[in-house]
């Protein structure tokens, strides 16, 4: 399957850890000829993905805060003049705080939005902005949690179905520009982000995901690979599931327990 991404221009937000699938994402277009650029709010990290990529083929990092309307502005421009267009974004910057919401501050509640949902409502007005001439491709970071509920975890739960919502509306209101917009779903990937809750629910995690495994960076990075592709000309406003089967059924366990399978 040919993909064609020699000499075009990716963007990725959320890209300053080696572990995250930001790193996985931005590793995968390199290697397909892509031209890169990065950002994240943690200077070092960056810088120190960045190091790690060039390996693979151009790139260059910018540190931004994703929720600040000016950073953002700044970020394009600065991308635009270095690099001369855009063709892909990927709104992949996040974070996963864990606390019950009758415990959570306003501040963190505020965070959570700010950058979980503000920044994919800013970066994609502007990525829309460089698109608008010769079309392209948005690809919004979503999750299960947007699908189903999650205790513990409240505020980034509603984030999620937001960016799921917007996701929609800003693939029928870009179409006329031919600019596709889709998203992913990840399941549970093994992240730094996620290091912490794996280690303490491990075992019930795999139990619910019908391959009865954990997934990885690269899995979530084949799939964007697609949506951004022309392979998937026709799809938008729409998502890719990565969850190893964990939302086909509410019972994954059965099949084993028919079948005799540990």
């Amino acid at each position: 399957m040919e993909l064609n991404y020699k000499g075009k221009v990716v963007g990725i937000t959320g890209a300053g850890s080696k572990e995250g699938i930001g790193f996985a994402i931005a590793r995968a277009f390199l290697r397909e000829g892509a031209r890169v650029f990065l950002c994240d709010l943690n200077e070092e990290a960056v810088r120190d993905v960045e190091k790690e990529l060039k390996r693979y083929g151009e790139v260059k990092a910018y540190v931004v805060n994703v929720a600040d309307e000016k950073q953002v502005k700044e970020l394009f421009e600065k991308a635009l003049n270095d690099f001369g267009k855009l063709d892909v974004f990927v709104n992949n910057a996040g974070i996963y705080p864990q606390s019950a919401l009758q415990d959570m501050s306003v501040e963190l509640w505020d965070r959570v939005m700010n950058v979980n949902l503000r920044s994919v409502f800013l970066c994609g007005l502007e990525a829309k902005k460089a698109m608008e001439k010769d079309g392209g491709v948005l690809i919004n970071a979503c999750s299960f949690a947007a699908l189903i509920g999650s205790a513990g975890s409240g505020a980034y739960a509603a984030s999620k179905s937001a960016v799921y919502s917007l996701t929609k509306t800003m693939a029928a209101e870009f179409a006329p520009f031919n600019i596709r917009v889709n998203g992913f779903i990840p399941g549970v990937i093994e992240t730094g982000m996620t290091k912490e809750v794996v280690a303490q629910r491990h075992d019930a995690m795999v139990a619910q995901i019908a391959l009865r495994r954990l997934g990885k960076p690269d899995d979530v990075a084949r799939a964007v690979l697609f949506l951004a592709s022309e392979q998937a000309s026709y799809l938008t406003g729409t998502f890719i599931e990565v969850t190893g089967g964990k939302l086909c059924v509410q019972n994954p366990d059965y099949g084993y327990a028919k079948w005799g399978v540990e």
